[in-house]
């Protein structure tokens, strides 16, 4: 306390941007010889700090240039570069960098771009020293994209990178973690609570403390397939891009409109031969009514389908009413639930389990749902709506004997 109190303002700053004092071992680089720097951290557990840290420590050694890669380019600004953990709010006001168009540049001239994981086409030609990966555990193209990444990583005399994310168990994750030149450092939502809000550690981290969605969200671990699911992630292969014969839009609606209501489960699904394709989930939560059935006949329209199956238990005529009411002359399949939701889906469990249901790129959250839904009828406790979707679009691609009716209004 005395030496605070001796200390200059300058000596303040120092010591305020000093990450040594303040950070924990977990947030600092490893000893060894290592390529990938690898950090698994539950929500809040500060591996974006980590991150951002590290890219400053680059920066004053003039380290360049950085390659920053996000999911988007939006996340990779408002979380990496802006965000409240991000390079530019860690910064000490003379080293607080510049963002120019997709470039942030440093006073003493090192410079980073920024690029979106999503986009692998973009990492063709630059030329980096290090780079910093967030969140790649959700990254919908990762292995392309940390594959062509690598081709750019290939200046100075040590080029390293650093992944930070949330632990998913996905077939890149997996292959990260076993290749020898990574390091992996795993950190808890629980070692970080003293910068984390009181509301959060009690309305989230005491609700899922508990569960094995906390287990991954928060204590950082991998999670692998849950033993009594009716999906497991080997399951899931990748579409070839065969031609589609025909592709449906499935619509599990909510009963109510609301940000607490379940979500609008929406699946596209083809079929090519004796194969069903899944194409895309665009499943929506917290919208009105008329909101997801837009959504939903958008999804429709974009893919040129040849049907609208919705599920029609909870309000049959309000659904009909509100497709009418975007597009009057959609071809509608209305399909009514007698069983129960683990019944529905077995049968379409076991095309998957014949090799007969290919997925497209970006499915993850999908996934994620199918290898946790048990025979509770649930999702790691919530309604599976997005499994619900998919179990009706499959079951009228694949599973009807005839050619379903479909109905004009």
């Amino acid at each position: 306390m005395a030496l605070v109190d001796r200390a200059t303002e300058e000596d303040v700053e120092d010591i305020y941007y000093d990450w040594s004092l303040m950070s924990r071992s977990s947030q600092r680089p490893p000893e060894g010889d290592w390529t990938t720097w690898l950090i698994l951290g539950g929500r809040g557990s500060g591996k974006t700090r980590a991150g951002a840290e590290w890219v400053r420590g680059l920066a004053r050694q003039g380290i360049s240039p950085i390659a920053l890669v996000g999911e988007t380019m939006t996340e990779a600004v408002d979380v990496m570069i802006n965000g409240v953990s991000g390079i530019r709010r860690i910064s000490p006001p003379a080293e607080e960098p510049v963002l120019k168009g997709n470039m942030l540049i440093w006073p003493n001239g090192t410079e980073a771009m920024v690029l979106a994981a999503n986009d692998p086409e973009r990492f063709r030609g630059p030329q980096f020293a290090a780079a910093w990966s967030d969140e790649v555990g959700k990254w919908p193209k990762a292995e392309e994209a940390w594959d062509m990444l690598q081709f750019g990583l290939r200046l100075g005399e040590r080029p390293r990178q650093l992944a930070t994310t949330t632990p998913r168990a996905t077939k890149f994750l997996k292959r990260l973690i076993a290749d020898p030149q990574t390091v992996v450092t795993r950190m808890t939502t629980a070692e970080n609570e003293g910068h984390l809000a009181t509301c959060f550690l009690d309305a989230v981290v005491k609700r899922y403390a508990d569960s094995v969605l906390g287990r991954q969200e928060l204590l950082g671990e991998l999670i692998e397939d849950r033993p009594d699911a009716l999906w497991q992630r080997a399951m899931f292969r990748r579409w070839s891009g065969a031609p589609l014969e025909r592709i449906v839009v499935a619509v599990d609606p909510p009963v109510s409109g609301h940000d607490k209501s379940d979500a609008c489960g929406i699946v596209v699904a083809g079929r090519a031969g004796d194969e069903a394709v899944v194409l895309e989930d665009a499943t929506v939560k917290g919208l009105a009514p008329l909101a997801w059935a837009r959504r939903a006949v958008a999804a429709f329209k974009a893919h040129e389908a040849d049907a609208l199956v919705v599920e029609v238990n909870q309000g049959g005529n309000l659904v009909r009413e509100l497709i009418a009411q975007v597009a009057a002359d959609l071809p509608l399949r209305e399909v009514r639930a007698t069983r129960g939701k683990w019944l529905r889906a077995e049968p379409v469990a076991a095309l998957y389990g014949r090799g007969l249901v290919a997925h497209a790129e970006g499915l993850t959250a999908l996934e994620d749902e199918m290898c946790a839904f048990g025979a509770d009828g649930k999702s790691e406790g919530h309604s599976p709506d997005r499994v619900d979707a998919l179990v009706w679009a499959l079951t009228e691609l694949m599973l009807n004997d005839a050619r379903p009716r479909v109905r004009q209004f």
